[in-house]
């Protein structure tokens, strides 16, 4: 019996390799997947109860808003603390700036390429709703900005009733950018709707 050659164990381990790649990949999906269900489930909780609930027994995040913008269709949890496992999950409120809900500035942030992809597909005028326990709030794109990523003044709390979206910059980038897409938004003349009573 003879060896397998080198051709045909390079072909071996190259196949090998390309399902272990796609098995990584279709199970990242399937947990991204479930987590959304997840989420979703603990932020009805959250508006039937009036209580933070997590998306799982583990998880240090829960729902603390939905961003929806009618125009492009978009619907997306926003999870509590800009932290790793939040920004793994959904957009995130920036702790430290206003809570989402309350007057003030309130930051989220997003990762570019999953949750925050959306920003690129905004434009002036565009209606951004920040739905929270205590109601619907109601806001249009003011102004898109490039930015230095040091420029830290747009989490500054502000006088006025404002929202700021915040992802790296460029879209489609593989590797980490000194640049911020900033998208701010200002209160609607729609303005608030407060939740009717359960």
């Amino acid at each position: 019996m003879t060896k397998p050659g080198p051709a045909l164990t390079a072909s071996i381990l190259l196949a090998g390799s390309g399902l272990a790649l796609l098995g990584g990949q279709a199970y990242l999906k399937a947990k991204a997947g479930l987590a959304a269900v997840l989420i979703d489930r603990a932020w009805e909780a959250q508006l039937t109860d009036g209580r933070a609930h997590r998306p799982w027994p583990w998880a240090d995040m829960h729902p603390v808003a939905r961003l929806e913008v009618p125009r492009i269709g978009l619907r997306r949890a926003v999870l509590s603390g800009a932290s790793g496992p939040s920004l793994a999950f959904g957009l995130a409120h920036v702790s430290g700036s206003a809570l989402p809900g309350e007057p003030g500035n309130v930051v989220l942030a997003g990762h570019r390429d999953t949750w925050a992809a959306f920003m690129r597909d905004l434009l002036p005028g565009d209606e951004v709703r920040l739905r929270t326990r205590s109601g619907l709030r109601r806001y249009a794109v003011r102004s898109l900005a490039i930015l230095p990523r040091e420029r830290t003044d747009v989490l500054d709390p502000a006088g006025e009733d404002r929202l700021t979206l915040v992802t790296c910059y460029p879209f489609g980038g593989l590797l980490r950018s000194p640049w911020r897409l900033v998208v701010v938004c200002g209160a609607s003349a729609l303005g608030e709707r407060p939740r009717a009573a359960p």
